[in-house]
């Protein structure tokens, strides 16, 4: 196969470009695996007819083996990427695969670095790349005439112990720059294959940060942000929460996709919270009313308030000035937000805690009995 020979101070690896049948053909999958019993997935038993876990759960176990866990959701996910991706590549970056035999490498002409790479007797290891193959696997069950026109880029390691490639695999793993998780909001709505309760709450937390009306404006800590005002909450933090909210049956039903009422209800509910609170609203170097723990408390209320159909109906034809007096009675428990012995009125484990204590309690300060949301994630 037609191959370019890269060196590297003492070392040499090729690039290749294998059609995805003829790398699943080659490509081994392994898994780290100990004795104690540590099964490949960790996940529970899935129904017989899931693929996935079938695949999974064949998968070949080795004492030595480097390659984390293999992950059914993570590869459930690539293969609903390769099948929505329309314009953009399915596979663009290379996978890298390991062989301890060494490669015969024979160049073409003149030409130094292209030439003819043998293909090894046996199966290539995957130092990178283990979950992409995996879907492409799936992939190409579903879809085999697609399949057979995707070329998949590749770098080979050849020649070398396998603890080369252990070693291989922590370097790529734990060296490489990874997305921050403000900048993936950002970019959520321009991603074709992300979800509508995404890409809505991405939409509503780029209107809280920066249109004319919404209460939080410039307060949300965001990458390339171009105030300099003082922030209240990371932008990836608020941006969970408002997910949840989007991902809620009384939002999908209520409001369908439209961000623009999704955006109208969080600002009008932060507005009438404003209202009321106006004594600790702002005022982060006294009290803890605006920082990350509460507001992300606050977008968990909301969601206990939209099940209320009278105060919704108010908010519909009065706006703000409904949640204004719905949350009235916050304003008498004010005081205890002074930063001040904010922890011992809120003691909890961690800020995981803390803000579904403080969701709790603002919850019944309202007479509204909430749901226990001890299961969701921050």
């Amino acid at each position: 196969m037609l191959a370019t020979r890269i060196r590297q101070k003492e070392g040499a690896f090729y690039f290749v470009s294998y059609k995805v049948p003829d790398l699943l053909a080659k490509a081994r999958f392994i898994s780290r695996f100990h004795f104690e019993g540590e099964e490949t997935d960790a996940e529970p038993p899935a129904p017989h007819d899931d693929e996935v876990a079938k695949f999974i759960a064949s998968v070949e176990r080795s004492e030595g083996a480097f390659q984390r866990t293999l992950n059914k959701r993570k590869i459930s996910a690539i293969v609903n990427f390769f099948e929505t991706a329309a314009t953009q590549p399915l596979v663009p970056g290379a996978i890298q695969l390991f062989t301890d035999e060494k490669l015969k490498f024979e160049p073409i002409g003149d030409a130094k670095s292209i030439g003819n790479l043998r293909e090894p007797d046996g199966k290539y290891l995957i130092i990178d790349g283990q979950h992409r193959v995996a879907g492409l696997d799936f992939f190409t069950r579903k879809h085999p005439r697609e399949s057979d026109n995707v070329e998949v880029p590749c770098l080979i390691f050849d020649g070398r112990t396998a603890d080369f490639a252990t070693e291989m695999f922590v370097v790529v793993n734990s060296t490489h720059t990874r997305i921050n998780k403000s900048h993936l909001v950002d970019l959520y709505e321009k991603v074709s294959w992300e979800s509508g309760e995404k890409k809505l709450a991405a939409k509503v937390v780029n209107q809280l940060y920066g249109a004319d009306d919404s209460p939080l404006r410039y307060r949300i800590n965001r990458l390339g942000g171009r105030s300099r005002q003082e922030k209240w909450i990371l932008q990836s933090e608020l941006f969970n929460e408002l997910h949840k909210l989007a991902d809620s049956k009384l939002v999908k039903k209520r409001f369908g996709g439209a961000y623009t009422k999704v955006y109208a209800l969080v600002r009008d509910w932060f507005a009438g919270v404003r209202d009321s609170m106006r004594e600790v609203w702002g005022v982060n170097d006294k009290f803890m009313f605006t920082k990350d723990v509460t507001l992300k408390a606050l977008v968990r209320v909301l969601g206990e308030v939209l099940k209320q159909k009278k105060v919704m109906e108010a908010w519909e034809s009065q706006g703000s000035d409904a949640f204004a007096k719905l949350t009235k009675p916050w304003a008498a428990q004010a005081a205890r937000f002074r930063n001040e012995g904010f922890y011992e009125r809120f003691p909890a484990k961690g800020q995981v805690e803390r803000v579904r204590r403080i969701h709790l309690e603002l919850t019944r300060e309202l007479g509204l009995e909430p749901a226990d949301d001890s299961a969701s994630e921050d």
